[in-house]
């Protein structure tokens, strides 16, 4: 703590003086800076077009202004030289001032802009075609129509480049791996990631951020990097909002729905939406062991229902203070029914059934307060921001069995309650032109607790199932600060960054033999203290051509399931559990990328090696409790450093002005390793001399390629064809078949383009299937499919008036590169 409470000295330090700094430069061209208001309301303008002509009219340089309204056009040869300020709906402001000596620095002060007599009824504009920008330390998918009717997150992030889909869970991962931290407009969530991803509609989406080698000022969690969501907020003078619906339909009904509206006047905004997921879902799926000659049919159902409730208001109390405050708040019930069947061919009389009936409920509450101070000079600012999220969720299971089953029905209850608070304080200080201070301070309050419950989990010496409770109290508090540092010199540019923090881990297990009430503690605690540099370099010698090496160091800490010693689930033959004597896994990143932009599209490439530090991977090991069973327990532990590399490429180009072409490929390799216990299925009493252990060590490489057409035959209509292939992925105890599927759609706008329908057909040549081979703990495979072969309907509808869009949330780095062509 007291080098943590060094660093806060420091850091308000180095912002007394940061503020003392004199941001004149000495350029030998020209530089014109300002700031854009709205006349009526003195409020500022971000985005707005600023161009510069010479006295032929003709274009020299230009450039938008930033979120605060401000504008800096840099390097103006001498002479003559007119300003142009354009922005849809306002009356073009125009200025002619000469470039020389004793005017080399025009501050052109506040612009106000007037409406037109008659302004253009308008919505928020969404593209036809999504695109892409690389930023310095991430890069920035716009959705466009294309990605915007595809029905929920969840199909979207299937489309874009670097991410997989998990198939059955809807779990993610990034780069081949699934420890990414996901968060949604920069705030992480306490409801788990598959729940949150198939709740957000498409059309709720603005952009997807994939930061594969984040920054210092980014939380250092996420071996594989950060995947933000940035959703539509409108800020627009007026009423103003929209409305989507969409139904998909195999052998079960899915249906969203989503309504957003916001009303702005004066100093004043205030917005909401609700969002809704109602689904239900059929996979079958079969598992033959090779061994013992068995197998085992399963039948899985789901009935889900979720609700998202948001409501948010601005107040803009002049154009130096902006005070924001906005409460997600989230409810979710869902029915789960699993019946797995378990025929033994060579042992007739064994077979056994097990039938699970699940239900769960959950709620999730979010509160956001930010407030954000402008100082004089452009680009100059404070910003606070507090975020407490709280989650309670409450899972009711039973578990009967049918049969020759060697354990009795048991029921499991298990009560959730997660709260997390986050508090931001970041300063950024423009020294000069083409230099940049950021600096910030945070809070990261986590505390959770589960309570389990069970009337015949676990045995006893005598080999009887008692009744047991768990409860398991976990505790971690992070404290960080960071500076970053960023300069632009000629064609080459850097960022340097350094974040500390301080982190505490206080965790604490108790379980209840009820039938004894004998008590067990299990106590963990940890404090490490961690530094984490990142470097980026980027030499852009023109407009064409742009080559990016970054360094980051992270870490992965491992999650509350990962730890919860406490199943996640059980089967007749397995249970998962957390393993709570678990280490963090560092990572050290380095990677190099290059963009060159075409005529009609770009192309992007890139390369990545990573060294990973205690590697958290599976471990599956045998019941002790119930060896007669041949139980195995599915749980997680530290190995040893490892590596991984990885190699993505990815196009768009346009052909014709009616056909847009967007394509990926990507390989990702990592050695992985592990323990598998195991016992002989043929010794009918065996005892723990009988456990053999097996060192598992594993060259995982795969590699997906993706191609998504746009055909446009109108100004409305639109076809689109998705196609995917998935190559082979083997992990420590399986390996999963390669699958490759097609998509259809269309959409058609209509109403001055502010509706849109749009059908789908997924899987059109029904290919798309989930085959596994397992070696460990014993031979078998599976085979599963759920409702991949899909028919989609949706539709969506704009409606208000749109000036603007006044007010931006933070955003951590505005230094972007915009790429030509579609994602």
């Amino acid at each position: 703590m007291k080098k943590l409470f060094f660093l806060c000295i420091l850091l308000c330090t180095t912002i007394s003086q940061a503020t003392n700094t004199d941001p004149e430069n000495a350029d030998a061209k020209g530089t014109i800076f300002g700031k854009v208001l709205d006349a009526k309301l003195n409020q500022p303008l971000p985005y707005v077009n600023v161009v510069i002509t010479n006295a032929k009219g003709e274009t020299l340089t230009g450039g938008i202004t930033s979120d605060d309204g401000s504008f800096k056009i840099a390097k103006i040869s001498e002479g003559n030289i007119t300003v142009n300020i354009q922005y849809i709906g306002y009356k073009t402001y125009t200025k002619n001032i000469t470039i020389g000596k004793g005017s080399y620095r025009v501050n052109l002060g506040n612009i106000l802009l007037e409406e037109e007599a008659e302004s253009l009824e308008a919505v928020t504009v969404v593209a036809e075609v999504s695109t892409i920008q690389q930023k310095v330390d991430r890069k920035v998918v716009n959705v466009g129509k294309d990605l915007a009717n595809m029905g929920t997150a969840t199909d979207i992030m299937t489309a874009v480049p670097s991410i997989n889909v998990d198939a059955q869970t809807g779990d993610i991962s990034l780069r081949g791996n699934q420890n990414v931290t996901v968060m949604v407009d920069g705030k992480l969530s306490n409801i788990p990631t598959a729940q949150l991803l198939r709740q957000l509609p498409s059309t709720s989406i603005k952009q997807i951020e994939l930061i594969t080698n984040p920054s210092a000022k980014y939380n250092p969690e996420g071996m594989s990097g950060l995947i933000n969501i940035i959703l539509h907020k409108n800020t627009n003078i007026g009423f103003n909002g929209g409305l989507s619906t969409g139904l998909q339909y195999q052998r079960e009904a899915k249906f969203n729905s989503s309504l957003n509206m916001n009303y702005r006047n004066g100093k004043v905004n205030v917005y909401g939406s609700y969002g809704n997921n109602i689904r239900k879902g059929v996979n079958f799926g079969e598992i033959k062991q090779i061994e013992n000659n068995s197998f085992q049919a399963i039948d899985l159902r789901n009935n889900n229902k979720s609700h998202l409730y948001k409501i948010g208001i601005d107040f803009y109390l002049n154009d130096k203070n902006t005070i924001s405050f906005f409460t997600n708040q989230n409810t979710f019930d869902g029915k789960n029914d699993a019946t797995s069947e378990f025929i033994f061919n060579d042992l007739m009389g064994n077979d056994q059934k097990q039938v699970t009936n699940s239900f769960s409920e959950n709620s999730s509450s979010q509160y956001n307060f930010n407030y954000k101070l402008d100082f004089n000079k452009s680009g100059q600012h404070l910003e606070l921001e507090v975020d407490h999220n709280d989650f309670d969720n409450t899972t009711d299971t039973d578990n009967g069995q049918i049969g020759n089953s060697l354990r009795p029905d048991f029921i499991e209850l298990t009560e959730t309650d997660r709260n997390r608070t986050t508090i931001n304080l970041d300063y950024v200080d423009p020294l000069s032109e083409n230099a940049k201070l950021e600096l910030g301070l945070q809070a990261r309050l986590f505390d959770n607790n589960i309570f389990y419950e069970s009337d015949a989990r676990v045995r006893n010496e005598n080999g009887d199932y008692i009744p047991t409770t768990t409860d398991y109290d976990y505790k971690r508090d992070i404290y960080s600060a960071y500076i970053n540092y960023n300069k632009k010199i000629d064609k080459w540019s850097y960022q340097v960054g350094l974040r500390a923090e301080n982190v505490t881990v206080d965790a604490v297990a108790s379980e209840v033999d009820l039938s004894s009430n004998e008590t067990l503690l299990i106590p963990f605690e940890n404090e490490y203290f961690q530094v984490y540099p990142s470097v980026f370099l980027t030499y852009a010698p023109s407009e064409k051509h742009s080559y990016q090496l970054s360094y980051s160091r992270r870490i992965d800490r491992p999650s509350v399931g990962q730890v919860n010693p406490i199943p996640e689930w059980n089967t007749p033959l397995v249970s998962n559990f957390g393993n709570q004597s678990l280490e963090p896994q560092f990572t050290n990143s380095i990677e190099f990328n290059y963009t060159k932009n075409l005529k009609s599209g770009s192309i992007t490439g890139g390369v990545f090696y990573r060294i990973i530090e205690d590697e958290i991977n599976r471990a599956v090991k045998v019941d002790r409790s119930d060896l007669q069973s041949n139980r195995i327990i599915l749980t997680f532990d530290n190995f040893s450093n490892t590596t991984a590399y990885g190699f993505e490429l990815s196009s768009n180009y346009r052909p014709t002005k009616w056909w847009s072409l967007n394509a990926s490929f990507d390989l990702y390799s990592q050695t992985q390793k592990g323990i598998a216990e195991s016992i002989d299925p043929t010794l009918s009493n065996p005892t723990e001399n009988d456990i053999i252990e097996e060192t598992v060590t594993v060259e995982n490489t795969i590699w997906n390629f993706r191609v998504f057409n746009n055909l446009r035959v109108s100004k409305k209509l639109t076809f689109t064809a998705f196609g995917m292939y998935r190559g082979k992925n083997t992990g420590l105890n399986f390996e999963v078949d390669p699958m490759y599927f097609v998509n259809l759609g269309m959409r058609y706008s209509f109403l001055d383009n502010k509706a849109t329908f749009g059908l789908s057909f997924n899987d059109v040549f029904n290919t798309q299937r989930i085959a596994i081979v397992s070696e460990r703990p014993y031979l078998q495979t599976a085979n599963f499919s759920p409702e991949f072969r899909t028919f989609s309907v949706n539709f969506n509808y704009r409606f208000g008036k749109s000036k603007y869009r006044a007010k931006s949330r933070k955003r951590r780095d505005n230094d972007e590169k915009q790429v030509q062509g579609g994602l």
